[in-house]
């Protein structure tokens, strides 16, 4: 298939700038069975059983974007990818051609300070921080958050790009499915019998990296590091033996699962790194429903999306979408989706 087969038209004022207020007042496609319904992200509930288990990516973005100067005084920029050990970071780097291995690089005045160890291609460098006192202090303080690139208003509340249920840190960008979720929400679903199920998955480079080939099977994805521990796979397996459905709370959530998952859809205890690329064809092990964003056109997102729905019925839902003036992407609005 053609990265053109994924495209579609999206005016530009759709693109969501800030993040809803309440978060679980921003709207809801139901595409399922009975067809499209145009709800509230509160009246999701009405969209789950008894039974069914909710999966979530607990995982924390950190403040991975910093600003800074090289030793010429000019400026630089670095965006943190994964962490190789302590203080020692792969990083987006800006600009690339001229932080060589040995560069020195400075933040907050000197509050904060990097060398350049290895240059790893396609603008990424592996760096080495150093400062007084832990690197985590340093890096809340002087860091900001990394928006995406076709969000332009600042954030005021570096909250309002984590979800409510947000644990472990190591994220390069929010699971923005979840952001929609309130305390209350989430209580209320378990109330009704939802169980709540934490998974992990670090949102790395793949997310900023756009589809530049023509064929998408010449697309290769970046790993990205996961974690589903006994607890949380013995529960999703319960669920489904139950007979309720897994639904996943967004693509990091399918990602992880369908990585886990053996042919017969139980899903495994593991962790590791997966580079998983779901596109039409694909045949969904362990996921039932999908809860998640408007996306990109083009993304590797939406194609996970059309495989879960089948193309036609995907673009027809974002065609639906822009015309009842949805907004889309990370600060945007919902998708329940039933296969």
């Amino acid at each position: 298939m053609k990265t053109s087969d994924f495209v579609y038209d999206l005016p530009e004022r759709l693109i969501a700038q800030t993040p809803m207020e309440p978060r679980d007042h921003s709207r809801l496609m139901a595409a399922t069975h009975e067809g499209i319904r145009h709800l509230h992200f509160y009246d999701l509930p009405s969209l789950l059983r008894p039974g069914d288990a909710l999966a979530v990516n607990n995982t924390r973005v950190i403040p991975a974007r910093l600003i800074g100067q090289r030793e010429t005084g000019g400026a630089c920029e670095l965006l943190l990818l994964t962490q190789v050990r302590y203080k020692v970071w792969e990083a987006l780097a800006r600009p690339g051609k001229r932080m060589k291995p040995g560069s020195l690089l400075s933040f907050g005045d000197g509050r904060l300070t990097a060398r350049v160890l290895e240059d790893l291609g396609e603008g990424k460098k592996t760096v080495e921080f150093s400062c007084e006192g832990p690197f985590e202090a340093a890096l809340d303080q002087l860091g900001e958050m990394p928006l995406p690139p076709y969000i332009h208003e600042h954030l005021e509340d570096k909250e309002r790009y984590q979800t409510v249920y947000a644990r472990q840190e190591g994220s390069a960008a929010a699971p923005t499915a979840g952001l929609h979720f309130t305390p209350e929400l989430l209580e209320k679903i378990r109330e009704m019998g939802v169980d709540v199920v934490p998974l992990l998955l670090h949102v790395g480079l793949g997310t900023f990296r756009p589809v530049q080939v023509e064929n998408i099977e010449d697309h290769v994805m970046h790993s990205e590091y996961y974690e589903v521990t006994e607890d949380s796979a013995a529960r999703l397996n319960r669920a489904r033996e139950r007979g309720g459905r897994i639904v996943a709370v967004g693509t990091t959530s399918v990602r992880t699962l369908e990585s886990v998952a053996a042919e017969d859809g139980r899903v495994q205890a593991r962790n590791g790194w997966t580079n998983i690329f779901i596109t039409p064809g694909y045949k969904f092990k362990a996921v039932d429903a999908l809860v998640t964003n408007f996306h990109l056109p083009g993304s590797t997102l939406l194609m996970l999306v059309s495989a879960f729905m089948g193309r036609e019925r995907a673009l027809d839902a974002y065609r639906t979408a822009v015309k009842e003036e949805y907004r889309f992407f990370s600060f945007g609005d919902a998708m329940f989706i039933e296969p």
